[in-house]
């Protein structure tokens, strides 16, 4: 008489097919929110289609950029809401890809998680569609991968991956900048989604707060609200600048701060002169200095301190930039010049 042996699954090693498949179900009219009439494939296949005919210039070059959300997503996991970081993946890509005056064109995304949960999934997957119809791209794909034992239950990670188009003739790197240029701050929402390591060490480990704490520097919000804030998307308000204005260089803010980001684009020879007290701080920025006795030198070199795009231009073309900026939604100004 043979021993009868166990039947194992894949769903008994941990990876469940049927809660992949509803998950995909849950996000598929979120991502047809986001088509373009470029988009020739729908959601579902082994990749996404794209066409690129008549969308801009007769030397056409594509700007690609990848990124993740960083350890934000702790926050998220302690607070349960997962509705925005998905923001933060698409405009950690975008923001990067406009960066050369690109109209950024679609995007993908990579979720890892330990166990698919498909209202977790489907909440992450809403951010990442609202953060694409912010930015006018397309979501044409992704990929979720299900690893039992690679991550804690109801933990995640997201990557993205940004496409943008710009006519060769039109690429903004940086070259064309001369002393005497000016740099005009677009506002961040917060501290977007760098420097989170800190965050936590100063906020969670340092101070004790919990997560339902107020923080009297932002209205009395909580942590969580505070800390989960979605990164800003510039793309519509850069595009449009760069359609009306000459612009020599832009630069996205995150981490290695204000003048780390800036110098990346100046050329040799040259430096910047930031005027710190010609923009407001948020208040989170205040309330991490506080409570970890952050030093001033510090918080420059790892947030955006409230710029979270600098956009450089011939001094004569300040005006028209800021009124560009300001009807789409920004209220920028002067807060530097190139010397």
């Amino acid at each position: 008489m043979e021993d009868k042996k166990t039947k194992i699954t894949y769903r008994d090693a941990g990876v469940d097919i049927d809660a992949g498949e509803k998950a995909v179900d849950l996000i598929r009219d979120m991502a047809k929110s986001t088509f373009t009439p470029q988009v020739l494939s729908g959601l579902g296949g082994f990749s996404g289609l794209y066409g690129l005919k008549g969308i801009i210039g007769d030397d056409p070059v594509l700007v690609s950029g990848t990124d993740g959300v960083g350890t934000k997503l702790k926050i998220a996991f302690m607070t349960g809401k997962n509705d925005t970081v998905g923001i933060d993946a698409v405009a950690m890509c975008v923001n990067d890809v406009i960066c050369t005056g690109a109209v950024p064109l679609f995007f993908l995304d990579y979720i890892g998680t330990g166990r698919l949960q498909p209202g977790q999934i489907a909440d992450v997957v809403s951010g990442i569609a609202e953060g694409c119809r912010r930015a006018g791209c397309a979501l044409v794909g992704g990929e979720m991968a299900e690893m039992p034992g690679f991550y804690d239950d109801g933990e995640y990670d997201i990557a993205g991956f940004c496409v943008g188009l710009v006519d060769r003739s039109k690429i903004i790197d940086g070259s064309k900048i001369s002393a005497g240029d000016v740099l005009i701050g677009i506002p961040s929402s917060g501290l977007h989604s760098n420097g989170f390591s800190l965050v936590r060490k100063v906020v969670f480990d340092a101070a004790g707060k919990n997560i339902n704490d107020k923080v009297p520097e932002v209205d009395n919000k909580s942590v969580g609200e505070v800390l989960l804030e979605p990164t800003e998307l510039y793309a519509k308000a850069i595009n449009s600048l760069v359609a009306g204005v000459e612009v020599k260089g832009i630069a996205n803010i995150t981490g290695g701060g204000l003048e780390g980001n800036v110098s990346r684009i100046i050329p040799g020879g040259l430096k910047i002169s930031v005027d710190w007290d010609s923009f407001k701080r948020p208040g989170v920025f205040d309330y991490i200095q506080r409570l970890g006795e952050v030093e001033e030198e510090e918080m420059r070199r790892v947030f955006n301190l409230g710029i979270g795009m600098v956009v450089i231009v011939d001094p004569s073309k300040a005006e028209k930039t800021i009124e560009i900026i300001r009807e789409n939604g920004y209220d920028s100004k002067v807060i530097g010049h190139v010397e």
